[in-house]
Protein backbone atom coordinates (compact mmCIF):
# COMPACT_ATOMS: atom_id res chain seq x y z
CA UNK A 1 0.00 0.00 0.00
CA UNK A 2 1.37 2.98 -1.04
CA UNK A 3 1.59 6.38 1.20
CA UNK A 4 -1.02 8.52 -0.31
CA UNK A 5 -3.30 5.44 -0.04
CA UNK A 6 -2.36 4.94 3.48
CA UNK A 7 -2.53 8.22 4.41
CA UNK A 8 -5.89 9.01 3.06
CA UNK A 9 -7.33 6.22 4.66
CA UNK A 10 -6.46 6.96 8.36
CA UNK A 11 -7.71 10.21 7.86
CA UNK A 12 -11.07 9.03 6.72
CA UNK A 13 -10.84 6.44 9.96
CA UNK A 14 -9.99 9.28 12.06
CA UNK A 15 -13.07 11.19 10.77
CA UNK A 16 -15.04 8.12 11.08
CA UNK A 17 -14.16 7.65 14.69
CA UNK A 18 -14.59 11.30 15.49
CA UNK A 19 -18.53 10.51 15.82
CA UNK A 20 -18.09 6.51 16.91
CA UNK A 21 -19.50 4.54 19.86
CA UNK A 22 -17.42 1.70 20.12
CA UNK A 23 -18.79 -0.60 22.88
CA UNK A 24 -16.08 -1.35 25.38
CA UNK A 25 -16.02 -4.60 26.99
CA UNK A 26 -16.85 -5.41 30.50
CA UNK A 27 -13.97 -4.01 32.97
CA UNK A 28 -12.25 -2.55 30.66
CA UNK A 29 -9.04 -1.44 32.87
CA UNK A 30 -8.56 -5.41 33.14
CA UNK A 31 -7.96 -5.77 29.67
CA UNK A 32 -5.10 -5.76 27.40
CA UNK A 33 -5.38 -3.35 24.68
CA UNK A 34 -3.53 -3.48 21.28
CA UNK A 35 -4.12 -1.86 18.01
CA UNK A 36 -2.45 -1.92 14.52
CA UNK A 37 -1.36 1.68 13.02
CA UNK A 38 -1.05 2.34 9.39
CA UNK A 39 2.27 1.87 9.30
CA UNK A 40 3.97 1.66 5.34
CA UNK A 41 6.27 -1.67 4.32
CA UNK A 42 4.71 -4.97 3.94
CA UNK A 43 4.93 -6.45 7.24
CA UNK A 44 2.22 -5.51 10.09
CA UNK A 45 3.18 -4.04 13.50
CA UNK A 46 1.08 -4.57 16.55
CA UNK A 47 1.19 -2.42 19.50
CA UNK A 48 0.08 -3.94 22.24
CA UNK A 49 1.01 -4.89 26.44
CA UNK A 50 -0.92 -1.26 26.99
CA UNK A 51 -3.69 -0.63 29.33
CA UNK A 52 -6.58 1.34 28.76
CA UNK A 53 -4.68 4.07 30.90
CA UNK A 54 -1.96 3.73 28.77
CA UNK A 55 -4.64 4.73 25.37
CA UNK A 56 -6.18 7.46 28.09
CA UNK A 57 -10.42 8.21 26.51
CA UNK A 58 -10.53 5.66 23.98
CA UNK A 59 -13.07 7.94 21.99
CA UNK A 60 -10.00 10.54 21.99
CA UNK A 61 -7.62 7.84 21.22
CA UNK A 62 -9.12 6.09 18.40
CA UNK A 63 -9.69 9.78 16.43
CA UNK A 64 -6.25 11.12 17.26
CA UNK A 65 -4.52 7.37 16.05
CA UNK A 66 -7.29 6.65 13.47
CA UNK A 67 -5.60 2.83 13.75
CA UNK A 68 -5.94 0.14 11.41
CA UNK A 69 -7.56 -2.54 13.65
CA UNK A 70 -8.39 -2.16 17.36
CA UNK A 71 -8.15 -5.02 20.02
CA UNK A 72 -9.34 -5.97 23.62
CA UNK A 73 -8.03 -9.02 25.54
CA UNK A 74 -10.51 -11.58 25.96
CA UNK A 75 -8.75 -11.91 29.40
CA UNK A 76 -8.47 -9.97 32.13
CA UNK A 77 -5.68 -9.44 34.52
CA UNK A 78 -3.87 -7.31 37.34
CA UNK A 79 -1.73 -5.26 35.56
CA UNK A 80 -2.89 -5.45 31.72
CA UNK A 81 -0.48 -3.17 30.35
CA UNK A 82 2.84 -5.18 31.77
CA UNK A 83 4.99 -6.28 29.18
CA UNK A 84 4.71 -10.17 29.20
CA UNK A 85 2.02 -12.52 30.71
CA UNK A 86 3.52 -13.37 33.80
CA UNK A 87 3.76 -9.88 34.77
CA UNK A 88 0.06 -9.47 33.89
CA UNK A 89 -1.55 -11.81 36.94
CA UNK A 90 -4.53 -13.70 34.86
CA UNK A 91 -7.52 -12.96 36.56
CA UNK A 92 -9.33 -15.05 33.23
CA UNK A 93 -10.77 -14.75 30.41
CA UNK A 94 -14.24 -14.85 28.22
CA UNK A 95 -15.32 -17.66 26.22
CA UNK A 96 -14.44 -16.71 22.96
CA UNK A 97 -15.69 -18.40 19.61
CA UNK A 98 -14.39 -16.97 15.94
CA UNK A 99 -16.21 -18.10 12.80
CA UNK A 100 -14.25 -17.60 9.46
CA UNK A 101 -15.92 -18.20 6.28
CA UNK A 102 -12.15 -19.11 5.16
CA UNK A 103 -12.17 -21.98 6.72
CA UNK A 104 -15.53 -23.29 6.29
CA UNK A 105 -15.68 -26.87 4.78
CA UNK A 106 -18.50 -25.60 1.98
CA UNK A 107 -16.55 -22.61 1.45
CA UNK A 108 -13.70 -22.33 -1.35
CA UNK A 109 -12.17 -19.01 -1.14
CA UNK A 110 -11.09 -19.21 -5.07
CA UNK A 111 -14.81 -20.03 -5.97
CA UNK A 112 -17.02 -18.27 -3.94
CA UNK A 113 -18.33 -14.21 -3.78
CA UNK A 114 -17.23 -12.44 -0.63
CA UNK A 115 -21.60 -12.01 -0.32
CA UNK A 116 -21.42 -15.72 -0.60
CA UNK A 117 -18.87 -16.38 2.18
CA UNK A 118 -20.35 -14.18 4.29
CA UNK A 119 -24.06 -15.98 3.99
CA UNK A 120 -22.38 -18.59 4.81
CA UNK A 121 -21.13 -17.86 7.49
CA UNK A 122 -23.75 -16.71 8.92
CA UNK A 123 -25.63 -19.95 8.67
CA UNK A 124 -22.41 -21.58 10.61
CA UNK A 125 -23.09 -18.97 13.33
CA UNK A 126 -26.60 -19.94 13.84
CA UNK A 127 -25.75 -23.34 14.77
CA UNK A 128 -23.01 -22.73 16.72
CA UNK A 129 -25.61 -20.35 18.79
CA UNK A 130 -27.93 -22.83 19.28
CA UNK A 131 -25.56 -25.31 20.21
CA UNK A 132 -24.09 -22.69 23.23
CA UNK A 133 -27.55 -21.55 24.07
CA UNK A 134 -29.67 -24.95 23.69
CA UNK A 135 -27.14 -27.88 24.70
CA UNK A 136 -24.67 -25.48 27.38
CA UNK A 137 -27.73 -22.89 28.24
CA UNK A 138 -25.26 -20.13 28.26
CA UNK A 139 -26.99 -17.06 28.51
CA UNK A 140 -24.66 -13.91 28.64
CA UNK A 141 -24.03 -14.57 25.25
CA UNK A 142 -22.77 -11.84 22.46
CA UNK A 143 -22.87 -11.57 19.31
CA UNK A 144 -19.97 -9.57 16.86
CA UNK A 145 -19.74 -8.84 13.13
CA UNK A 146 -15.77 -9.30 13.09
CA UNK A 147 -15.97 -6.40 9.80
CA UNK A 148 -14.10 -8.92 7.97
CA UNK A 149 -14.96 -12.70 6.80
CA UNK A 150 -17.30 -14.14 10.01
CA UNK A 151 -18.41 -13.37 13.51
CA UNK A 152 -17.26 -13.38 17.07
CA UNK A 153 -18.93 -14.85 19.78
CA UNK A 154 -18.52 -13.98 22.97
CA UNK A 155 -19.82 -15.91 26.14
CA UNK A 156 -19.37 -14.10 29.75
CA UNK A 157 -21.52 -16.40 32.10
CA UNK A 158 -20.94 -16.78 35.51
CA UNK A 159 -18.17 -19.94 36.04
CA UNK A 160 -16.89 -19.52 32.81
CA UNK A 161 -13.79 -17.20 33.38
CA UNK A 162 -11.84 -19.58 35.07
CA UNK A 163 -12.06 -22.78 32.19
CA UNK A 164 -7.69 -23.43 31.05
CA UNK A 165 -7.20 -23.68 28.08
CA UNK A 166 -7.78 -27.80 28.22
CA UNK A 167 -11.43 -27.58 29.49
CA UNK A 168 -11.81 -24.63 26.35
CA UNK A 169 -10.62 -27.27 24.12
CA UNK A 170 -13.41 -29.80 24.85
CA UNK A 171 -16.11 -26.92 24.45
CA UNK A 172 -14.48 -26.52 21.09
CA UNK A 173 -14.61 -30.70 20.60
CA UNK A 174 -18.00 -30.94 21.65
CA UNK A 175 -19.03 -28.14 19.00
CA UNK A 176 -17.64 -29.32 16.54
CA UNK A 177 -17.97 -32.92 17.42
CA UNK A 178 -14.49 -33.90 17.50
CA UNK A 179 -14.65 -37.87 17.70
CA UNK A 180 -17.64 -38.21 18.51
CA UNK A 181 -18.52 -41.93 20.05
CA UNK A 182 -21.48 -42.24 17.53
CA UNK A 183 -22.12 -45.91 19.21
CA UNK A 184 -21.85 -44.10 22.51
CA UNK A 185 -25.30 -42.37 21.82
CA UNK A 186 -26.95 -45.40 22.65
CA UNK A 187 -27.37 -47.16 25.87
CA UNK A 188 -28.09 -50.15 26.86
CA UNK A 189 -31.11 -50.30 29.55
CA UNK A 190 -32.75 -52.73 32.11
CA UNK A 191 -36.59 -52.48 31.37
CA UNK A 192 -39.57 -55.15 32.30
CA UNK A 193 -36.63 -57.90 33.10
CA UNK A 194 -34.68 -57.22 29.80
CA UNK A 195 -32.25 -55.14 28.25
CA UNK A 196 -32.95 -52.59 25.60
CA UNK A 197 -30.97 -50.97 23.72
CA UNK A 198 -32.16 -46.61 23.23
CA UNK A 199 -31.03 -43.14 22.48
CA UNK A 200 -29.72 -40.88 25.01
CA UNK A 201 -32.32 -38.38 24.73
CA UNK A 202 -32.01 -36.24 27.62
CA UNK A 203 -29.75 -34.02 26.00
CA UNK A 204 -26.62 -33.53 23.74
CA UNK A 205 -25.84 -35.31 20.27
CA UNK A 206 -28.11 -38.17 21.48
CA UNK A 207 -31.06 -35.72 21.86
CA UNK A 208 -30.14 -34.41 18.66
CA UNK A 209 -30.00 -37.25 16.89
CA UNK A 210 -33.44 -38.44 18.28
CA UNK A 211 -35.34 -34.90 16.65
CA UNK A 212 -33.44 -36.10 13.33
CA UNK A 213 -35.24 -39.33 14.16
CA UNK A 214 -38.46 -37.98 15.35
CA UNK A 215 -38.34 -35.92 11.64
CA UNK A 216 -37.18 -39.38 9.48
CA UNK A 217 -40.24 -41.53 11.02
CA UNK A 218 -42.81 -38.48 9.96
CA UNK A 219 -41.39 -38.40 6.69
CA UNK A 220 -41.72 -41.72 6.31
CA UNK A 221 -45.67 -41.72 8.00
CA UNK A 222 -46.33 -39.41 5.35
CA UNK A 223 -45.14 -41.88 1.94
CA UNK A 224 -46.64 -45.22 0.77
CA UNK A 225 -45.73 -48.21 1.78
CA UNK A 226 -43.43 -48.76 -1.58
CA UNK A 227 -42.27 -45.30 -1.28
CA UNK A 228 -41.39 -45.46 2.37
CA UNK A 229 -39.47 -48.44 1.86
CA UNK A 230 -37.10 -47.37 -0.62
CA UNK A 231 -35.99 -44.88 1.26
CA UNK A 232 -35.02 -46.46 4.23
CA UNK A 233 -33.01 -48.78 1.66
CA UNK A 234 -31.37 -45.74 0.58
CA UNK A 235 -29.14 -46.21 3.78
CA UNK A 236 -26.44 -48.53 3.55
CA UNK A 237 -26.59 -51.60 5.32
CA UNK A 238 -30.66 -51.58 4.94
CA UNK A 239 -32.08 -54.14 2.71
CA UNK A 240 -35.83 -55.04 2.29
CA UNK A 241 -36.11 -56.89 5.30
CA UNK A 242 -34.16 -54.49 7.44
CA UNK A 243 -36.65 -52.14 5.78
CA UNK A 244 -40.05 -54.17 6.45
CA UNK A 245 -39.24 -54.84 10.03
CA UNK A 246 -38.34 -50.69 10.15
CA UNK A 247 -41.63 -49.77 8.88
CA UNK A 248 -43.18 -51.98 11.39
CA UNK A 249 -41.72 -50.91 14.03
CA UNK A 250 -40.92 -47.74 13.78
CA UNK A 251 -44.38 -46.24 15.13
CA UNK A 252 -44.55 -43.04 16.83
CA UNK A 253 -44.42 -44.71 20.70
CA UNK A 254 -41.51 -46.32 19.94
CA UNK A 255 -39.54 -43.32 18.50
CA UNK A 256 -40.72 -41.23 21.64
CA UNK A 257 -39.05 -43.71 23.86
CA UNK A 258 -35.89 -43.51 21.54
CA UNK A 259 -36.08 -47.21 21.59
CA UNK A 260 -34.01 -48.85 18.51
CA UNK A 261 -34.65 -52.38 19.86
CA UNK A 262 -37.71 -52.74 18.62
CA UNK A 263 -36.53 -52.35 14.89
CA UNK A 264 -33.63 -54.79 15.44
CA UNK A 265 -30.19 -54.80 13.28
CA UNK A 266 -31.98 -52.05 10.76
CA UNK A 267 -32.87 -49.66 13.62
CA UNK A 268 -29.18 -49.16 14.80
CA UNK A 269 -28.20 -48.82 11.48
CA UNK A 270 -30.47 -46.35 10.68
CA UNK A 271 -30.04 -44.36 14.12
CA UNK A 272 -26.11 -44.37 13.23
CA UNK A 273 -26.87 -42.98 9.81
CA UNK A 274 -28.87 -40.28 11.41
CA UNK A 275 -26.01 -39.56 14.12
CA UNK A 276 -23.79 -38.89 11.30
CA UNK A 277 -26.35 -36.68 9.06
CA UNK A 278 -27.46 -35.00 12.81
CA UNK A 279 -23.47 -34.09 13.09
CA UNK A 280 -22.65 -33.12 9.59
CA UNK A 281 -25.84 -30.45 9.80
CA UNK A 282 -25.47 -29.07 13.02
CA UNK A 283 -21.84 -28.77 14.10
CA UNK A 284 -20.28 -25.18 13.70
CA UNK A 285 -16.39 -24.99 12.30
CA UNK A 286 -15.16 -22.47 14.48
CA UNK A 287 -11.70 -21.78 14.88
CA UNK A 288 -10.36 -23.82 17.66
CA UNK A 289 -7.04 -21.34 18.66
CA UNK A 290 -9.10 -18.47 19.21
CA UNK A 291 -11.28 -20.08 21.70
CA UNK A 292 -8.47 -22.23 23.71
CA UNK A 293 -5.83 -19.09 24.12
CA UNK A 294 -6.85 -17.33 27.36
CA UNK A 295 -4.95 -14.39 26.14
CA UNK A 296 -6.06 -13.98 22.54
CA UNK A 297 -6.70 -10.54 21.75
CA UNK A 298 -10.48 -9.61 19.67
CA UNK A 299 -11.66 -7.06 17.55
CA UNK A 300 -13.29 -3.87 19.47
CA UNK A 301 -17.13 -3.75 18.38
CA UNK A 302 -17.61 -0.25 16.95
CA UNK A 303 -14.24 -0.22 15.48
CA UNK A 304 -13.15 -0.23 11.67
CA UNK A 305 -11.93 -3.69 10.40
CA UNK A 306 -8.38 -2.62 8.09
CA UNK A 307 -8.96 -5.56 5.55
CA UNK A 308 -12.54 -4.04 4.70
CA UNK A 309 -13.29 -0.32 6.21
CA UNK A 310 -16.26 -2.26 7.56
CA UNK A 311 -17.78 -1.41 10.92
CA UNK A 312 -17.05 -4.40 13.28
CA UNK A 313 -20.61 -4.38 14.76
CA UNK A 314 -22.22 -5.47 18.40
CA UNK A 315 -25.67 -7.15 16.78
CA UNK A 316 -28.53 -7.98 19.05
CA UNK A 317 -29.71 -11.16 18.71
CA UNK A 318 -33.56 -10.24 17.66
CA UNK A 319 -31.79 -8.36 14.25
CA UNK A 320 -29.71 -11.07 13.60
CA UNK A 321 -31.54 -12.65 11.38
CA UNK A 322 -31.82 -9.78 8.86
CA UNK A 323 -28.55 -8.37 9.63
CA UNK A 324 -26.87 -7.68 6.29
CA UNK A 325 -23.33 -6.90 6.67
CA UNK A 326 -22.68 -5.65 2.97
CA UNK A 327 -25.29 -3.05 4.23
CA UNK A 328 -25.78 -2.79 7.89
CA UNK A 329 -21.92 -2.76 8.15
CA UNK A 330 -20.79 -0.21 5.76
CA UNK A 331 -20.27 3.54 7.69
CA UNK A 332 -22.66 6.12 6.68
CA UNK A 333 -19.99 8.36 6.37
CA UNK A 334 -18.23 6.67 3.39
CA UNK A 335 -21.87 6.49 1.60
CA UNK A 336 -21.76 10.40 1.07
CA UNK A 337 -19.35 11.09 -1.69
CA UNK A 338 -17.66 9.18 -4.56
CA UNK A 339 -13.65 9.33 -4.46
CA UNK A 340 -10.91 8.62 -7.27
CA UNK A 341 -9.13 5.32 -7.58
CA UNK A 342 -6.66 3.49 -9.34
CA UNK A 343 -8.43 -0.23 -9.23
CA UNK A 344 -5.36 -2.66 -9.60
CA UNK A 345 -7.38 -5.87 -8.89
CA UNK A 346 -10.59 -5.67 -10.94
CA UNK A 347 -13.48 -7.78 -10.99
CA UNK A 348 -17.18 -7.54 -8.88
CA UNK A 349 -18.11 -5.82 -5.70
CA UNK A 350 -21.12 -6.05 -4.05
CA UNK A 351 -21.66 -3.36 -0.95
CA UNK A 352 -24.37 -0.97 0.03
CA UNK A 353 -26.83 -2.72 -1.20
CA UNK A 354 -25.85 -2.66 -5.36
CA UNK A 355 -23.00 -4.22 -7.19
CA UNK A 356 -19.83 -2.84 -9.17
CA UNK A 357 -18.20 -4.59 -11.75
CA UNK A 358 -15.04 -2.37 -11.99
CA UNK A 359 -12.62 -2.47 -14.63
CA UNK A 360 -8.91 -1.72 -14.47
CA UNK A 361 -7.88 2.01 -14.62
CA UNK A 362 -8.50 5.21 -12.79
CA UNK A 363 -12.60 5.48 -11.81
CA UNK A 364 -14.72 7.37 -9.66
CA UNK A 365 -16.33 5.09 -7.39
CA UNK A 366 -18.86 5.41 -3.95
CA UNK A 367 -16.41 6.19 -1.38
CA UNK A 368 -17.27 2.92 0.54
CA UNK A 369 -16.47 0.59 -2.59
CA UNK A 370 -13.27 2.80 -2.59
CA UNK A 371 -11.84 2.27 0.89
CA UNK A 372 -13.12 -1.23 0.12
CA UNK A 373 -10.94 -2.21 -2.50
CA UNK A 374 -7.85 0.28 -1.01
CA UNK A 375 -7.74 -1.43 2.18
CA UNK A 376 -7.73 -4.92 0.59
CA UNK A 377 -5.28 -3.82 -1.61
CA UNK A 378 -7.17 -3.96 -5.14
CA UNK A 379 -7.22 0.03 -5.76
CA UNK A 380 -4.69 2.68 -4.62
CA UNK A 381 -5.95 6.26 -3.59
CA UNK A 382 -5.24 8.93 -6.80
CA UNK A 383 -5.36 12.82 -6.80
CA UNK A 384 -8.87 13.96 -7.47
Amino acid sequence: MDRRTREYLSGRFGDYYRDADPTLPPAPDAREWGHIPWTGGESTTMVRHQSIYDLGDVDDFLAREAPRHVYFSAARYDDPGADTMDEKGWRGADLVFDLDADHLPSVDPAETTYAEMLAACKDALQRLLDLLETDFGFEDVTVVFSGGRGYHVHVRDDGLADLDSAARREIVDYVRAVDLDIEGLVRTRAVGGATRRELRTAGGWGRRTHRRLREFVAELQALDEDAAQERLMAFDGIGEGRATTLLGALDGETVADGNVEAGGPGARTLVEALARETVADETAPIDEPVTTDTHRLIRLPGSLHGGSGLVVARLDRDELDAFDPLVDAVPERFTRRSVRVDVTDPGVVELDGDSFTLDAGEQSVPECVGVFLMTRDRARKVKE
